[in-house]
């Protein structure tokens, strides 16, 4: 399973850090991702990196402003959050996957096939 920490209510031009720990696997052998739904939209990617060729993906919207990083050593990954803005108001889901070739592939297909899930956290951007 992952278990997700960090998220809450920040205000906008904030920073936030997400971290996902894995239990009962070894993170070194998968992918890793975000995910986001807002109120009444579909789940989208936020940011994948893909394990093999390191290639990360991020979504136009986070460029510049969100990270993805992973500590294979703790079992865990993150995503560094900067400059929120209430549009990023969102539940943050990390997930993991071995099948994707791809980051982009990753993020954009359909994330029903990616094989673990995060129970995922709230995060606020509000003043």
């Amino acid at each position: 399973q992952l278990v997700q920490l960090g998220g809450g209510l920040v205000q906008p031009g904030g920073s936030l850090r997400l971290s996902c720990a894995a239990s009962g696997f070894t993170l070194d052998d998968y992918s890793i991702a975000w995910f986001r739904q807002a109120p009444g939209k579909e789940r989208e990617g936020v940011t994948c990196a893909h394990l093999n060729d390191d290639s990360t993906w991020y979504a136009d919207s986070v460029k510049g402003r969100l990270i993805i990083s992973r500590d294979d050593a703790k079992n865990t990954f993150y995503l560094q959050m900067h400059s929120l803005r209430p549009e990023d108001t969102a539940v943050y889901y990390c997930a993991v996957d071995r099948g994707f070739t791809t980051a982009q592939a990753m993020c954009n297909g359909n994330y029903r096939y990616l094989e673990v899930w995060g129970p995922g956290t709230l995060v606020t951007v509000s003043s």
